[in-house]
């Protein structure tokens, strides 16, 4: 089994060395460098082209949101995951609007950690749709026009869906998980999971958090 590549970035040394603890005593894990600030993780993001990167927001130099912003244009197939105090705070919403694939309490379990890690290596997103929907619903005065980092989806694209893929974009922006969208359309996940796939190689989106997005700018889902 090839270990997912983990790229640390916190300003704080303490926090990077919890999080390395717990990760080092997993072998599919691999911490493949630690950056201070965003200007560093940046670098060591493109020297070490990491499979997931744990990002602080915070930060001398580059913030964190700038930061993913440029590792996602640089390397689209990173995955970034914000580290945040808050769960429901401006830059929480600012990383997902940068191509975060979710965002992670500093102070979460272990397990959540590991597990938060392992989900979007897989494709899935590290929160849930509800809870992206909320963050849109109150910072969307903040939305930009232009498409999020990480995504070629323009208004038109969702022409190209099958009226099923619609269904499926619709629940996922509405926030179900796959298996309340298994239950609402009478399917088994793993053929929902496929559908979900479709759903975003055809807007090219990245995960599920963008699928959110993508469904809230469009007027696809009300608020």
């Amino acid at each position: 089994m090839t270990a997912i590549r983990i790229l640390l970035v916190d300003d704080q040394a303490l926090v990077r060395m919890g999080f390395r603890m717990v990760l080092d005593a997993e072998p599919d894990l691999q911490v493949v460098g630690e950056a201070s600030d965003g200007e560093e993780a940046v670098r060591l993001a493109a020297s070490e082209q990491p499979d997931v990167v744990l990002m602080d927001v915070r930060m001398p130099r580059l913030d964190g949101i700038e930061a993913t912003r440029r590792i996602i244009a640089a390397r689209p197939e990173s995955r970034v995951i914000i580290l945040t105090t808050f769960d429901l705070d401006e830059y929480a919403f600012g990383g997902l609007r940068a191509g975060a694939s979710g965002f992670l309490l500093k102070d979460a379990r272990p397990a959540e950690l590991l597990g938060a890690i392992r989900s979007v290596v897989s494709g899935d997103a590290v929160i849930s749709g509800r809870v992206t929907r909320k963050m849109l619903e109150l910072f969307s005065t903040q939305l930009p026009t232009e498409p999020a980092p990480g995504t070629d989806a323009s208004p038109d694209a969702a022409a190209a869906l099958t009226p099923r893929e619609r269904e499926v974009l619709l629940a996922i922006g509405e926030g179900l998980t796959n298996a309340e969208l298994a239950t609402r359309l009478f399917l088994t996940e793993s053929t929902v999971k496929t559908h979900v796939g479709r759903v975003l190689q055809k807007l090219g989106l990245r995960d599920r958090v963008q699928a959110v997005i993508f469904a809230y700018e469009n007027g696809l889902v009300r608020r």
